[in-house]
């Protein structure tokens, strides 16, 4: 840790903990010390640690070809992509690596749609967002948050984007005009503290979008591939958007995988050299990526994060008549849980937690977010509920 400190950028504010391997639902540090993981790699890990199935996929992948640059066709293209149209109703896909990537990705095709399809005055494309939002960290993305922490001394900013309050429809319908090439949301805000829209937003977006002849880009980066109990979030609403924005669990928690899906007539308006990456649906990514697929196709995962998510649930709601906890928000596998600032921020709340066994971590202020594997075990997560009554002497 000391090391880590004096010779990298002091971009993250890590716990106090050195993770050497890990398994399943559960990491072990340097010290032979194991902990419970309550974070999943902000849903990289859905499928919890050192997967079998996707460590074998990797394994076999890496004796055959890693990369060919997208300069070349390889083997594993085509099905990966196939496979993920599928999975989502969508006939395209553009595959990359981050979720910033693909967020990126979303932003650049929205705006090429709005030009070429659309018909929108050429420099004029805007997008709303809501706020809140947390879509990545690049230059163009944190121009559009609301996050001082993220957006600070980042200027100049990024015109084209408009923000309206998060859950607020009438906000939005009002935001969306003839230059609106699309609305981009996350159907349950992450880093905001895992909030959930009020019932019938998203499909309202959906109808004004469609109404407008606006995109309705859902980013699912932390939302999506099972974490809330369904595949997509969106789908609790009924409502499929015009373009998935998709990472973390796609890539299994083993290299990172993103990818930007839809119709053909939105990611249609590419042509050769006019967007790219040279590691984006590498031979390995797809490997992983067609196994993550095979997966989900099963409904198991989302079935499981379905029951277990309400027994969670079900105990952190006896922890809000407590005084210790003033909320509790989420969906499935996924919590936002607000600690009374009395008791402690979110930051101490997290490193009793770890000294318990537990590894969470802590989103503005007093909150604290709960997102296990969608692999745990009901006793397991029993167990690490109880560390987390018992941090809070309740």
């Amino acid at each position: 840790m000391a090391a880590a400190e004096a010779h990298s950028a002091h971009n993250y504010h890590p716990l106090p903990v050195v993770v050497a391997t890990a398994e399943g639902a559960w990491m072990t540090d340097v010290e032979g010390r194991r902990y419970l993981d309550m974070l999943a790699g902000y849903s990289a890990l859905n499928f919890g640690h050192a997967n079998p199935r996707l460590i074998a996929a990797a394994k076999a992948q890496l004796d055959r070809v890693t990369l060919t640059s997208r300069a070349f066709h390889h083997d594993r293209f085509a099905d990966f992509c196939t496979r993920l149209a599928e999975l989502c109703g969508m006939e395209m896909v553009l595959p990359m690596n981050t979720g910033a990537e693909a967020v990126e990705t979303a932003v650049k095709t929205a705006r090429k749609w709005g030009y070429r399809v659309k018909g929108v005055p050429d420099g004029r494309a805007k997008i709303v967002v809501a706020a809140g939002n947390f879509h990545g960290r690049t230059t163009t993305i944190v121009s559009f948050s609301t996050d001082p922490e993220a957006r600070a001394d980042f200027g100049p900013y990024t015109p084209g984007f408009v923000t309206v309050p998060y859950g607020d429809l009438a906000a939005l319908e009002a935001a969306v005009d003839d230059e609106t090439v699309a609305v981009l949301l996350e159907p349950i805000q992450g880093e905001a503290g895992v909030l959930v829209p009020p019932p019938g937003y998203l499909a309202g977006v959906r109808r004004v979008t469609a109404e407008r002849g606006a995109l309705f880009i859902a980013d699912e980066i932390q939302s999506g591939l099972g974490r809330t109990g369904r595949t997509f979030a969106c789908e609790h609403e009924d409502v499929v958007p015009d373009m998935y924005v998709l990472g973390k669990a796609l890539g299994g928690g083993v290299v990172p995988v993103s990818a930007v899906v839809s119709s053909r007539d939105v990611l249609g308006v590419y042509r050769p050299g006019e967007h790219g990456s040279t590691f984006g649906g590498n031979p390995l990514a797809c490997a992983v990526g067609l196994e993550v697929l095979a997966m989900l196709r099963t409904g198991e995962y989302q079935e499981r994060a379905a029951e277990l998510g309400d027994h969670l649930h079900r105990e952190l709601s006896l922890l809000t008549g407590s005084g210790k906890v003033t909320e509790v928000r989420g969906r499935g596998l996924w919590a936002g849980v607000d600690i009374d600032p009395a008791v402690g921020t979110g930051r101490e709340i997290s490193e009793r937690l770890m000294a318990l066994g537990v590894l969470a971590k802590d989103t503005h202020g007093s909150t604290i977010r709960l997102a296990p594997p969608l692999t745990i075990s009901e006793a397991d997560l029993d167990w690490g509920l109880a560390q987390l009554r018992a941090v809070l002497g309740v």
